[in-house]
């Protein structure tokens, strides 16, 4: 049985793989500043994705995404307005994306990719 960190590593890895696969260019995991923590930020294209992934082994307790709520979001848009600072990379075109990894009784996951999950606001 794995514990909530070890589901969650499986879980950002099997996101990386899922947007690399995708076409995604992937330029940080678990980026961390002061402001606080973005799972994994993307280049897609001309778009800067911030994405918050969430992982959960059913949906007994609801869709993952449900975890991101409104304090949640204010911290990750926090968090990237500092990383496009410090990268010099204000007016860039940017969005927060939730990838929710949800396991199965078979044992295989399942993602679904909410693009613009939420708005910075």
């Amino acid at each position: 049985m794995m514990n909530t960190k070890a589901i969650g590593d499986k879980g950002e890895t099997i996101a990386v793989n899922y947007l690399t696969n995708a076409g995604y260019v992937i330029l940080e995991r678990n980026y961390r500043c002061r402001m606080g923590e973005i799972d994994i930020i993307a280049r897609f294209g001309d778009v800067l994705a911030f994405i918050e992934v969430k992982t959960r082994r059913t949906d007994r307790f609801g869709r993952p995404a449900m975890a991101v709520d409104y304090r949640k979001q204010q911290k990750i848009v926090k968090t990237s307005r500092f990383y496009l600072q410090y990268k010099g990379l204000e007016g860039c075109h940017c969005r927060f994306d939730v990838l929710e990894v949800l396991g199965s009784i078979g044992g295989a996951w399942s993602i679904n990719h909410i693009k613009n999950a939420f708005e910075a606001g």
